[in-house]
């Protein structure tokens, strides 16, 4: 079954605010209990108090006498019944080990013998036996002592139980306080661990796969099996790059053909010239048909044979450069490519420029032999309209320092690029030559073949001074170019020394 993240992240949000709602509500009803027993306790606090005082005053008056006494103890006695009867309404517990109602009836019954001693007094003094024992008629004194401790004890059980009961309960209070943090703590865990592997790595992927498409490679990122909406996003991020890539290729295919019509004068003259010589030999041989000397005509037709050739190769060259096919990684010997390059534009070379060669003939390398070709041709026909009133275009070849990589330099003496635009001449359709005189793919296209290649452009340029385009190619490319190589060099532009117009 398919969860979005939205459908994820409302599940967490749900649980976290149900657990975390019932543990408020928990601590809540322990609260509730605690604050009613401590207000409870308070309660039967002043009952406890109230029937000391009485006890207090019971005393002074057994000890002393005087009705002074008996009415305080009196009216202690009192309170102490409106503080029960208080405790009473206002608690639902039930009363170990007697109840309310007849705790109430023992104060009551206090209350009552009190009022009776109150009554009896006769104001003798109590100090000497015989009023003592005048004072003990009737058994008040007994019941007043018997119904005083009987008080005294229940109501100290009374605090005593309250006591316990708001300890249990403060007990009760921390052991909630902790299972609520304890679930909160994992809840937040659990949530950092979700937001970590379900949206903060796959945002990570992506991002990565962002900035290898900005530095030009365009493979595609990792799938996600996660059924949300990354696995969404991704899919349409590597259909994008699917689409780029293909349009890619329709894109370095029309430059291709857009060099064809560059090339097409200079390839017309470089076949026009063996057609006139054929056509010089045939004339001689047909004047000379007569004659008969069969080693002048063997030989004649030997030069025709020639130049047949010639033309077959030119026009093998040119269909091959202008065939749409894939990559293809062949063993190629680097001045015999330059020196292809070179035969296609001939032609296209004026008569004030003029083009040296320094190739070392003994460097190889493997590569796509018709995409370099293309690369070459971009570069010196630039090279060759960068210079407008003539001057010379330096083709070298060599090896790096560390011998891992083919360099390529071509440079020119021409206009060069200002500063401004240095930066922006492998951007697709910038150009600084007049509309309708360049498509503005050339460089793009040549940045992008070298790319494909593990390798790099490295451009030097200072504006009225020249150009020099160098690239980096490695000797031994990674085999079939089925994606882009990400670990590719970005281009480098260098505004300090010369660059091609």
């Amino acid at each position: 079954m398919r969860f979005t993240l939205r459908f994820k992240i409302i599940v967490i949000f749900s649980v976290f605010l149900t657990v975390g709602g019932a543990a408020w509500y928990l601590n809540f009803q322990v609260y509730r209990q605690l604050t009613y027993s401590l207000q409870l306790l308070e309660k039967k606090n002043q009952f406890l108090n109230w029937i000391l005082e009485t006890r207090r005053y019971e005393k002074n008056y057994f000890l002393s006498g005087g009705k002074d006494n008996l009415s305080e103890a009196l009216t202690f006695a009192r309170r102490s019944h409106r503080q029960l009867a208080d405790i009473e309404s206002d608690s639902t517990d039930v009363y170990v080990p007697h109840d309310f109602s007849f705790l109430l009836s023992a104060v009551d019954t206090y209350q009552k013998e009190l009022s009776e001693l109150l009554q009896n007094d006769s104001g003798a003094d109590l100090s000497s036996t015989d009023a003592f024992q005048i004072k003990k008629h009737g058994g008040h004194l007994a019941n007043v002592r018997s119904q005083g401790n009987f008080l005294t004890t229940e109501a100290e059980k009374m605090v005593k139980n309250q006591r316990s009961r708001v300890s249990k309960l403060l007990v009760k209070k921390k052991k909630y306080h902790f299972i609520a943090l304890a679930e909160i703590v994992g809840l937040c865990i659990f949530t950092v661990f979700f937001l970590f592997f379900s949206v903060n790595r796959p945002l990570k992927t992506i991002e990565k796969g962002i900035a290898r498409i900005v530095r030009g490679d365009y493979e595609n990122l990792p799938s996600m099996s996660k059924g949300d909406e990354f696995e969404d996003l991704v899919t349409s991020l590597n259909h994008m790059l699917d689409e780029i890539n293909r349009r890619t290729e329709q894109l370095i295919q029309s430059e291709k053909m857009a060099s064809l019509g560059t090339l097409t004068s200079g390839v017309a003259h470089e076949v026009n010239n063996p057609l006139n010589n054929i056509s010089t030999t045939v004339q001689i041989l047909l004047e000379e048909i007569e004659e008969g000397d069969t080693d002048y005509v063997r030989m004649q037709l030997e030069e025709v044979e020639k130049q047949v050739e010639r033309a077959r190769d030119i026009v093998k060259d040119l269909l091959e450069f202008s065939r749409e096919t894939n990559y293809s990684i062949q063993h190629v010997v680097l001045h015999e490519l330059v020196e292809k390059a070179l035969k296609l534009i001939r032609g296209e070379v004026p008569s004030n420029v003029v083009i040296e060669t320094d190739l070392a003939e003994d460097i190889e390398t493997r590569l796509d032999s018709r995409m370099i070709q293309q690369v070459l041709i971009n570069l010196i026909v630039n090279g060759i309209q960068a210079m407008p009133n003539g001057g010379r275009l330096y083709i070298r070849g060599f090896e790096s320092p560390d011998a891992d990589r083919v360099c390529i330099q071509v440079q020119d003496t021409g206009t060069g690029i200002s500063r401004k635009d240095l930066p922006k001449i492998f951007d697709p359709f910038f150009s600084t030559k007049e509309v309708g005189h360049g498509t503005g793919l050339g460089l793009s296209v040549s940045n992008r073949i070298v790319k494909r290649h593990g390798g790099w452009i490295d451009v030097k340029s200072e504006s009225g001074k020249g150009t020099t385009f160098t690239i980096f190619l490695p000797i031994h490319p990674e085999q079939g170019f089925e994606h882009d190589s990400g670990d590719t060099e970005d281009t480098v532009v260098n505004p300090d020394d010369s660059a091609i117009g």
